[in-house]
């Protein structure tokens, strides 16, 4: 399984930007994507999921409200839509897959693919 993000990009404060995660390989019936975020010199930090099952979705309390997680299972592509971007979200965005999840998860010990990531620089 490959996972390839794309979409990450400059933007001013208060913009918005989408990302995508294209999966290719066998993801199964039962999954979970996630998007994780690295701020320089910070932690990997949650921003949001989505599980296969009822399309479950869980956000990080700082995107709660602004960012909104959705799915393309014919595609295999789950999406971000990021929008009143603050400075504080410049970071490397990744996406990750959990092959056997059912329900959206917060815990990045779950995921077993990641992608390369991508940059979203938020200027004020």
């Amino acid at each position: 399984v490959q996972l390839q993000a794309s979409g990450g990009g400059s933007v001013q404060a208060g913009g918005s930007l989408r990302l995508s995660c294209a999966a290719s390989g066998r993801t199964g019936r039962s999954y979970v994507m996630g998007w994780f975020r690295q701020a320089p010199g910070s932690e990997r930090e949650f921003v949001a999921a989505i599980g296969s099952w009822y399309s479950s979705t869980k956000y990080g309390d700082s995107v709660k409200g602004r960012f909104t997680i959705s799915s393309d299972n014919a595609k295999n592509t789950v999406y971000l839509q990021m929008n009143s971007l603050k400075p504080e979200d410049t970071a490397v965005y990744s996406c990750a897959l959990d092959m056997s999840g059912r329900y959206a998860s917060t815990n990045e010990d779950r995921y077993d693919y990641w992608g390369q990531g991508t940059l979203v620089t938020v200027s004020s």
